[in-house]
């Protein structure tokens, strides 16, 4: 069975949490001021409700505002609880612990941090379905997550998949299967826009994801200590009298003062007061 209708809170919990606030934002001001002004433009018994201080919508608009801003902060913990899911996976004994909706968000976190824009539809379930949509370079991608840990995935499951991206008009198809997948479900990929991914592939997705996000924390600490000797470079340095190479701000340790050495000491012995 799948998960049902989803409200608005639903909806809102699968997006990024700043598409929630500014959805909120967006629908208050439009139930507080725009809808009011509109029907007290028309005339009317209509122009005679509004043209009061209080505003019949005013309720409403504080409910969807808030609805709303639930909705976010649900986004933000669960994409908190996905970055913590990617970050503390080991191997593939710790993925298949996981529960079937912690597989898809774990699978959905190892897409984002490839570039990815995930959203989690709702339209899947423990046993199936489209469980995240990836949209990335005007592609839109459909994404079923299988956590079967003992259980190949058989040649109708990619069918179904295959069927469900011609109706949705998408570009691509992946499934992520923990046990992998049977050779007719294989052979039925080859040469389709399909992409079946084992437990080996996603661990390595992940730990890809991981070294990617580590390398981002590196690069910005090698890069910041660039930009000061960036800033450094805008004083008129001079160059060494002796040799001609740049020369370096030094401080003379007995009585504090500043100098330029040349660059290649002890090479050269250079100084300029």
């Amino acid at each position: 069975m799948g998960r049902g209708k989803r409200n608005l809170i639903d909806v809102l919990a699968g997006l990024p949490w700043s598409v929630g606030l500014v959805v909120g934002a967006l629908g208050y001001l439009a139930l507080a001021h725009g809808v009011p002004m509109w029907f007290a433009r028309q005339g009317g018994p209509f122009a005679q409700a509004f043209a009061g201080a209080s505003n019949p919508f005013g309720l409403l608009a504080w409910l969807f505002l808030a609805l709303c801003a639930i909705g976010a902060l649900i986004s933000f913990f669960r994409a908190r609880h996905s970055r913590q899911l990617l970050d503390t996976r080991t191997g593939l004994e710790s993925i298949a612990a996981l529960g079937w909706r912690d597989f898809e968000r774990l699978v959905g976190e190892a897409f984002r941090r490839r570039g990815y824009s995930v959203e989690e539809t709702g339209l899947g379930g423990a046993d199936g379905g489209i469980d995240l949509i990836l949209r990335r370079d005007g592609r839109r991608i459909l994404v079923q997550c299988k956590q079967w840990r003992r259980e190949r995935v058989p040649v109708n499951v990619v069918r179904e998949m295959y069927g469900l991206m011609a109706h949705h008009r998408a570009d691509e198809v992946r499934i992520a299967a923990l046990g992998g997948f049977t050779p007719d479900a294989e052979r039925f990929a080859e040469g389709k826009r399909i992409e079946l991914i084992d437990g080996s592939t996603l661990l390595a997705m992940i730990e890809e994801a991981r070294a990617v996000s580590t390398g981002a924390i590196e690069a910005r600490n090698r890069v910041e200590p660039k930009l000061v000797a960036t800033e450094e470079k805008l004083i008129d340095v001079p160059s060494c009298p002796r040799c001609g190479e740049t020369m370096v701000h030094r401080t003379n340790r007995r009585n504090g003062n500043g100098f330029w050495g040349c660059s290649t000491f002890p090479t050269c012995k250079g100084v300029l007061n």
